[in-house]
């Protein structure tokens, strides 16, 4: 149900864009106005989750580790997994925003005959996570070209390096089919595995209908269907100067790609995909384990009035005596 859902909902706001575009010449609405309000709901959104996150208290250290913690000097501690420093912190949070160190030991456990509980090494999942991730941010820096005047070097450097087989006119980028791969194969291991099928949500499969239409439509303007780019450029520019304009002559196929750019911004700071924003603010990750160091003490507790041992045995001696029990104070 959720499949067929969410996969209606990626079709029908391609509809109407084609509809609007093609049939009601709604390009100021779909050229100007949807990504102005995109772009609004996305930082707002964007900045109203991130302090919300923040300002939830943290009274307790609660890394995970997956390592030997700092203790005795001739006990060999694992820096990364297991940091007790800000700078282990640092290096911990570096290695799994940039290579998803926690998903690298992923591991999948089955139950086969005997019964025997097995586990296997699982890697796919980690560089299909990888690839897309790092596709996706080439990709976007890429698109740069269109809303920097003049174009940034690194820009020129990473179009570059991304086209360096420079197969035939168009010449083509890795990234593209990197992309559309990796997308399908999260949506394919989402589809065949039961156990992740069974807790799959439509939050779960719009984000990828979404992005195989972003990157499907992007193809067919590249490699396929020409789009005139010098009034793309004149449009975005005009966006980005704040001085908006729609050129005539861009094609439906780029306002119905447009769109949806626009609408995974809007749906962005609402959606799972925060965890880019999140993951900075996680306290079983961005936390050093120094519980062995520092006393954490949390700050939500109150006087409690107490009972001692001392003011137990005087209130009890007699009749612990007669019970045989051990007294401090005969």
């Amino acid at each position: 149900m959720g499949i067929k859902f969410s996969l209606l909902v990626v079709a029908a706001l391609m509809a109407v864009v084609f509809l609007g575009v093609k049939l009601f010449g709604l390009y100021l609405v779909f050229g100007v106005l949807v990504p102005y309000a995109a772009i609004i709901t996305f930082l707002g959104g964007f900045v109203y989750r991130i302090v919300d996150w923040a300002r939830s208290p943290v009274p307790f250290a609660i890394p995970t580790t997956a390592g030997q913690q700092y203790s005795f000097p001739w006990i060999k501690q694992n820096k990364l997994d297991n940091p007790s420093t800000t700078a282990g912190v640092i290096g911990r949070m570096a290695l799994e925003i940039l290579l998803f160190r926690s998903l690298f030991r992923n591991s999948k456990v089955e139950l086969r005959d005997g019964p025997k509980l097995t586990y296997q090494w699982e890697k796919w999942l980690w560089m299909a996570g990888l690839l897309f991730h790092w596709s996706f941010l080439i990709i976007l820096v890429r698109h740069l070209r269109f809303f920097l005047e003049p174009v940034p070097g690194f820009v020129h450097l990473t179009e570059t390096l991304d086209g360096i087989l420079q197969l035939g006119l168009p010449g083509v980028y890795l990234t593209d089919g990197l992309f559309l791969v990796t997308v399908t194969y999260l949506f394919i291991r989402r589809v065949i595995i039961p156990q992740v099928k069974y807790i799959s949500l439509p939050a779960d499969y719009f984000p990828l209908f979404l992005l195989l239409a972003l990157g499907a439509t992007g193809i067919l303007m590249r490699y396929f269907t020409k789009v005139d780019l010098l009034k793309v450029k004149e449009l975005t520019m005009g966006l980005v100067t704040l001085h908006p304009s729609v050129p005539e002559g861009i094609g439906v196929l780029f306002f119905i790609h447009f769109f949806l750019v626009c609408t995974l911004f809007a749906y962005f700071p609402f959606s799972k995909l925060m965890h880019l924003g999140g993951v900075f603010l996680s306290p079983t990750r961005n936390l050093p384990n120094n519980t062995r160091i520092i006393r954490h003490i949390n700050p939500w507790n109150y006087p409690v009035k107490v009972h001692t041992y001392e003011e137990y045995e005087d209130h009890f001696r007699e009749k612990m005596i007669e019970a045989g029990l051990p007294v401090e104070k005969e």
